[in-house]
């Protein structure tokens, strides 16, 4: 049988985590190379040979190759139908990006003027994100929270699909590259009660008057039923990933507890979860 490789592209904009999320690969296992040329990938697996430990590889490609994007199409496609690829597209807001590199003073690699650098790498990388397996925006995470991130999703990702959870705070914004959203406001709010309202919704007392509520009882009946129909059906069309917003006020409350519930839930049905609490 050909030797199968399990490999994961990392690309996207500069400053928004790849160098963070490569180490986290090589944390977790992976043979990986940064900045290599997606031209040599083919021939770099030929010379591989079939008993070799190395199984599971990280690549990191960015504009610093001037002709990395040379028939990218192509390689990938090639490189899908005989191993196990995927692309990680990762981006971030420019604002947050330009934040990022304000504060560790390092210069883009197109050049001094932020905005222009920005825009001209959105144009160049948009071959790639359009052929990404998944669009991942790191914005509201640290450094930290990313690696997680990668660990959590890559670190055993041949075990299966993977389900992300999101809880947030619709007054910080609704998160990016949501596939399903749903709103729990609606649920009695802990943060009006005096002896909740420090506690975040990990606490038990928290999570208890929320979920004692008749609410909430129908909405975790009503959502598992709906997931245990819709997850199936996506996985079977191919979905590696699937990501859940579950957004209330603040972020800090009603959805970590609904988050964390769901989770049961998912994990049931013997699916791998990742859970994201953004705004606590």
């Amino acid at each position: 049988m050909k030797d199968k490789k399990y490999i994961v592209i990392i690309t996207g904009l500069s400053g928004s985590g790849k160098s963070v999320a490569l180490r986290a690969l090589e944390d977790a296992g992976y043979f990986c190379m940064d900045n290599f040329p997606l031209i040599l990938l083919p021939e770099f697996l030929k010379l591989l040979p079939p008993e070799s430990d190395i199984q599971r590889i990280g690549i990191g490609v960015d504009v610093r190759e001037k002709d990395f994007l040379r028939d990218s199409a192509g390689l990938i496609f090639s490189l899908k139908k005989d191993h196990l690829a995927e692309i990680l597209f990762l981006e971030a807001d420019p604002e947050v990006i330009k934040r990022r590199y304000k504060e560790t003073r390092r210069p883009h690699p197109l050049g001094d003027n932020l905005e222009e650098a920005i825009e001209k790498e959105k144009d160049s990388l948009s071959i790639l994100r359009d052929m990404a397996d998944r669009i991942h925006d790191t914005s509201n995470m640290s450094p930290h929270e990313l690696r997680a991130w990668i660990f959590s999703n890559f670190s055993k990702r041949d075990t299966g699909p993977v389900v992300t959870l999101i809880s947030f705070g619709y007054k910080y914004g609704v998160p990016q590259n949501i596939d399903l959203l749903f709103d729990v406001r609606f649920l009695p709010n802990p943060y009006f009660v005096p002896e909740l309202t420090s506690k975040d919704g990990l606490h038990p007392d928290v999570r208890n008057y929320v979920l004692r509520s008749k609410e909430a009882e129908e909405l975790m009946t009503r959502l598992n039923n709906l997931l245990e129909y819709l997850l199936p059906r996506m996985i079977k069309e191919g979905r590696h990933y699937l990501t859940i917003g579950i957004g209330c006020t603040g972020g800090r409350h009603r959805s970590p507890v609904i988050v964390e519930e769901l989770k049961k839930g998912i994990e049931r049905f013997g699916l791998k979860t990742s859970i994201i609490h953004r705004d606590l």
